[in-house]
């Protein structure tokens, strides 16, 4: 029997490459932020775009941006969670929130608030990713995204929540107006995902809820 060419079937809504740029358009990147942090061309997130679009029977990128959903292999399906005590406690308790797992600070030059913060306060450096930056703050994990506006953006509170999927609900049921759906913002090279979801307070200040999923051990 021949050899069948070209790209093997998935069995998921999208492929991959379409998970990917899907999760940097609900996380609120544009197509050129998304080709730059992908290191592919314009063209090439503008197609995985439409093709997303067309696939999941979305009239627009704004209907995409808040569209639920995650691939079929995902920790988040499975509902593997990584729980220390604290979360443990909490959960037992009220089953919503944690604690403030993260707050960010927007810079004019990530490469030198980074020699700054580490050098200086003596912050300890959690790593860099692209123009991402991050320390641990006692438990709290500091964010430094560099920015053009520098300083004069909103700082962002994340509170980490046991299951970001059930907090979305009900938080939704509360009447809270996201701006974005639960999505996949980071895979750590031990497996752990990182998964938020964006939304303001009264004043229109921005807050997050952010989960920690990992393999069950």
């Amino acid at each position: 029997m021949p050899k069948l060419r070209g790209r093997p079937p998935c069995d998921d809504h999208l492929t991959p490459a379409e998970w990917g740029v899907v999760n940097f358009v609900r996380h609120g990147l544009t197509n050129q932020q998304i080709a730059d942090r992908r290191n592919v061309s314009l063209d090439a997130v503008k197609y995985h775009v439409a093709n997303a679009i067309a696939k999941l029977g979305l009239e627009n990128r704004k209907a995409l941006k808040r569209w639920v959903g995650w691939p079929r292999k995902s920790l988040v399906e499975k509902g593997d969670l990584i729980m220390n005590d604290l979360a443990e406690e909490a959960i037992v308790g009220h089953g919503y929130y944690i604690s403030v797992g993260q707050v960010s600070r927007s810079v004019k030059d990530v490469k030198a608030s980074e020699h700054w913060y580490k050098e200086v306060l003596n912050l300890d450096h959690l790593y860099t990713f692209g123009d991402l930056c991050f320390f641990d703050c006692g438990g709290t994990r500091l964010m430094l995204s560099q920015s053009e506006e520098g300083p004069q953006s909103e700082s962002i509170i994340y509170i980490r929540v046991p299951n970001i999927n059930s907090s979305y609900q009900r938080l939704l049921s509360k009447g809270v107006d996201f701006i974005n759906a639960p999505h996949m913002v980071h895979r750590h090279d031990d497996g752990v995902e990182e998964w938020m979801a964006f939304f303001n307070d009264p004043d229109d200040r921005p807050l997050g809820i952010m989960s920690l999923v990992g393999p069950a051990e």
